[in-house]
Parts: structure tokens; sequence; C-alpha cells
């Protein structure tokens, strides 16, 4: 049963359970992502005002057999929130859906609309003397929704997990307007299937998530930054496995830092202070939060002692207050828009098995190289075994000279994580970028299950269509 479009007269449908407010511009913004790889269509933008209007819109759209891709604050990388084929969808922002309804610093629980932006749940948290950990560079526009529909990650998911770990429950909206009131409190509860993990991670394509509790933490009492000077990735993760020893799981954030990163930071953003001139080959950034009682700096100092001791790091820099751990931090954060200003060949998103990191990243290297004269920037999460891994064509040169050897590289890259039993996706999700990514090194039991999943849950196939499975959306 094919789709239709969100036409004129499905628009007037929507009239009699819509407030005014709700219809919105086709504005540009919600049918691009941030790299620029895709540009959706869309014949309709609504921004319901609470879960009944949502509920409305999808059983008039299943009704309709219109498409709906919902819309958080299109942060996302990898098409997820754009449809460019198909029959012009409904696009459904959660862009009014803000509101923070509760704040429980006893309880340590948020629950929150799913259009709330990360960084108001950030500061609720702080005014309840709490912290809520998922931190992306993106968490001044993301909204929650979309981060739990991506499972995002971020620079804490080595000490918080990701979104999927940070999340007790959720409030949902099934594809023919069914209201899943899941928004659970609990710890523990045993009772059946976890369709809250289900969701989370699903991309918009099982249902809309419309609300979330949320896992709140007390802030460790002291929070300390550092910079070493590594000779490696294996010497990094030598160090990390040493910090460890020294402080255990109070390692916050583990970030393993390129010298092409912070060359690519000169070349576009001189403004940007790099707190090591030259940069090294290889850095680490690291936060540590300690217990009352224990002093990071005093900590960072016993750490970089023993680790210039066995060679691990040539030099280390410990900031000495919240400004400069920032200034550090804003270096981290302002790679990836580097990269976007210089302009990659291909982008990966990948992850390995920690103790195959280094092994990755120097096979990685040559194999590339041996395909042109690329420039590497190879930054990311190394603690939880999440590299990005974005390949650059030769300085001077142009992006589109070398566009050609995108897919060679993209499948190059791919192929050699696969063999070493990692992941083509460790963050960003799988969108409309990675379908065919999925097919090719998804467990076939697997994809068999989703799309059994995806069938019971969605059988008119509105949801998302060509997000995580490709699908006939003709």
């Amino acid at each position: 049963m094919s789709l239709c479009p969100a036409d004129p007269a499905f628009a007037d449908s929507l009239r009699d359970v819509l407030d005014n407010k709700a219809f919105r511009d086709l504005a540009p913004h919600y049918l691009e992502e941030p790299r620029g790889t895709w540009t959706g269509t869309a014949g309709l933008v609504v921004a319901p005002r609470d879960v009944a209007q949502v509920s409305a819109v999808m059983a008039a759209a299943n009704a309709a057999r219109v498409p709906v891709v919902p819309y958080g604050g299109g942060t996302g990388l990898v098409g997820g929130q754009t449809m460019p084929e198909g029959p012009a969808p409904l696009l459904l922002s959660m862009e009014r859906m803000t509101t923070i309804r509760k704040i429980d610093p006893v309880e340590n629980v948020a629950v929150v609309e799913a259009g709330a932006i990360l960084e108001d749940i950030h500061n609720a948290a702080i005014g309840a003397g709490r912290i809520f950990p998922l931190s992306l560079a993106a968490k001044g526009s993301a909204r929650i929704g979309g981060n739990l529909a991506t499972n995002a990650g971020g620079v804490n998911v080595l000490r918080y997990g990701n979104a999927r770990d940070l999340c007790l429950g959720l409030e949902a909206v099934l594809p023919d307007g069914r209201i899943w009131n899941g928004l659970s409190r609990l710890r523990k509860d045993n009772t059946g299937y976890d369709l809250r993990n289900l969701l989370i991670g699903s991309e918009g394509s099982l249902a809309v998530i419309t609300a979330a509790s949320l896992k709140l933490f007390a802030p460790p009492a002291g929070q300390g930054t550092a910079l070493a000077v590594v000779p490696s990735p294996r010497a990094a993760l030598d160090l990390l496995s040493m910090v460890r020893d020294h402080v255990g799981e109070a390692v916050s954030a583990f970030e393993l830092i390129s010298g092409q990163g912070l060359g690519f930071l000169a070349e576009t953003m001189p403004q940007i202070r790099r707190p090591l001139d030259p940069a090294p080959e290889w850095m680490v950034l690291i936060d540590l939060g300690l217990p009352a009682g224990l002093d990071p700096a005093a900590a960072f100092e016993s750490i970089f002692a023993e680790a210039w001791e066995r060679e691990l790091v040539s030099d280390a820099l410990i900031a000495q207050n919240q400004a400069q751990a920032r200034e550090f931090w804003e270096v981290r954060e302002q790679i990836p828009g580097a990269n976007r200003l210089i302009g990659s060949i291909s982008s990966h998103d990948i992850s390995v098995p920690l103790s195959r990191l280094p092994e990755f990243i120097d096979r990685a290297a040559d194999m590339v190289r041996e395909m042109g004269p690329f420039r590497i920037n190879c930054f990311g999460h190394l603690g939880d075994g999440n590299l990005h891994y974005n390949v650059f064509p030769p300085k001077g040169a142009a992006v589109a000279d070398w566009r050609a050897q995108t897919g060679a590289v993209k499948q190059a890259v791919h192929d050699l994580v696969h063999q070493m039993d990692g992941s083509v996706s460790a963050e960003h999700g799988i969108g409309r970028l990675k379908t065919g990514d999925l097919e090719r090194y998804g467990d076939p039991v697997k994809l068999e299950m989703m799309r059994a999943i995806k069938t019971s849950l969605d059988p008119v196939g509105i949801m998302n269509p060509g997000a995580v499975l490709r699908a006939d959306i003709g």
C-alpha cells in the first residue's frame, strides 16, 4: 500500500485537532542537516503543544497513509531527520514541547518533554544541585527526544553511559495514535519486554517519543581537567588504564585528539586558543570527578609523575580553574565544526574493541594513504572505543575534486572496522546514510527481527520511512 503526501487537504484535516500556532512555515532549517549531505522534503510542518495533539496528528496521518518524520533539534549527522525521496511527508516538530515537568533531587530523576533542549536540562539539574551527564557539542540546540531516538553518546559515556543508560522511562505515541504511558521513575521493573530500550535508538522509525524520565546524579565534589601529550594511541590507551588504577571509575571523560585536528582549528578558527602550540601529534583530554576529600590536581600530579616515568606522556597541562578547563574543552568541542569548514571526503563514526584501537588507527592510516594523499583527523572518545575517523582532501585541494573516491574510502574503512569486530555506527545512528552499511554488515537474523518489529508496530509504514531500514516509499 503506497503512501500519500501531506497535501493541503491533509493539512486542512488537522485544523480541528491543532491550534493555529502548531502550523509552521516550511523554513529551510527543517529540511537540512548539519553536514549538508541531505536535503529533505516536507508537505507540512506542525509543532504540537502536548501529547494529546501528537496523538491526534499520528492517528490522522496513519489513516491517510501520510509519512511522518519526527524532528527534534535537527543536529543528527546521518540524515535521519530528512526525507529526500517519496511523498512529501508531515514533519512533526517537538519544538513547542519543552516543559521540564519535574526535577526530583531525592529520587535523582528529571521528567522532561521531548522538545527540551539538552543544555536547558543541564541547567535545571544544576539548579537542583544535580547533574544530567549526557553532553554533546550540540547541547545548545539538540533536543532530548532526538538524543534518545538516536541513543546519543557524547563525552561522558565512559562514566555514565549512552542516552539509553540515562533513561528510566518514556512517554511515546504509536503510529496509530495510541499513547504509551511508560514514564516510569523506577530503577527496577521486570514486567516483561523492555519497550523503553526498543524505542531508544529507533530513530523515529517505530513511534514518536514525547517525554522521558531521566537519571540525575550528584555532582562530583572535586572536578579536574588536564591535557596530556602522548607519543601514540597505544600510549594513550595505557595511560587510561593507569589513570583507572589511580582513581577507579572517577574518570568522567578521556578524549583522544590528533595534531591534525588542532591544525584544522588553526586553519579555520584562529580565534580559538590552542593550549598546546605547536600541536603535538597526539594528546588526550581527561576529566576527573572525585569524591569529597580528594584533590583532582594532586591526583593528576601523581598520575603524570608515574606516566612520565613510564614514557606515556611527554608534557601535561592541569587546568588551574574552571575557566581554563572550559578553554581545554572548547578546543575539543570545536573540532567537528572545523572539520565541516575544511570539508571531508568521508566521515566515519566507528567503534572497535578497546584493546584493538591502536591497531585500527595504524592499519586504517596505512590503508587510506595508499588510496591517495589524504589528510586524516582521527579523534574521539577513546575511553569507550568510539572514534570519529574523518578523511579529507590534500591541503589546498577542493573536496569536489576528490569526491569520486568517497565510496571507496568509506567501504575500506568500514570493512576494516567489521573485520576487527567493531561497529560502523557507534553513536550517530543509522539514519539514511548507513542503511546500506546495516545490510552489508548486520547479522541477518537481527535484521529479520528488526523488520518484524517495524511491521508489527508500524504496519502502514508511515514512521520515518527509509530511516534505519530501507523502505519502498513510492
